[in-house]
């Protein structure tokens, strides 16, 4: 990435490693990447938008490495409006998956989207996300 001065380069490694520690600390979260400001807890909920461009980390991989990596592959998309940078490590691998998050209101509209996307992507979305609740929906293979 290039950046105009050494200020906005130090806000952007802050920006990286307060994502990493976060993610380490609550098992993921969601920000972004223009505003470098997390997403508040609010009853929505969360899931990959284009499911191909996430990425799955190894467990004990450089998380801010991965995070840095993925926003300067996926730069054009962070420019949506509706476009998040979400982390997430699976509880049951300690994979870590970074994606491009999308924000649905409704469980129901988010669950069909997400079915609907794992069809015809080449990666299946695993699950869905509620901010608030802190709660994971896992989607069943189909």
């Amino acid at each position: 990435m290039q950046f105009a001065t050494w200020l906005e380069r130090y806000y952007f490694e802050k920006y990286i490693l307060g994502i990493s520690i976060a993610t380490l600390e609550r098992g993921g979260v969601t920000s972004k990447v223009d505003t470098y400001q997390f997403l508040n807890p609010i009853d929505a909920w969360g899931m990959p938008k284009y499911p191909d461009k996430t990425v799955i980390l190894p467990p004990g991989a450089n998380i801010a490495q991965g995070i840095t990596d993925f926003i300067q592959c996926n730069a054009a998309y962070f420019r949506e409006p509706d476009c998040w940078l979400g982390t997430w490590i699976n509880p049951a691998t300690s994979e870590c998956y970074l994606d491009i998050t999308t924000i649905y209101p409704c469980l129901e509209e988010a669950r069909c989207e997400a079915i609907a996307l794992s069809r015809t992507a080449q990666r299946r979305i695993v699950a869905l996300y509620n901010f608030k609740h802190e709660r994971t929906i896992y989607l069943q293979e189909s």
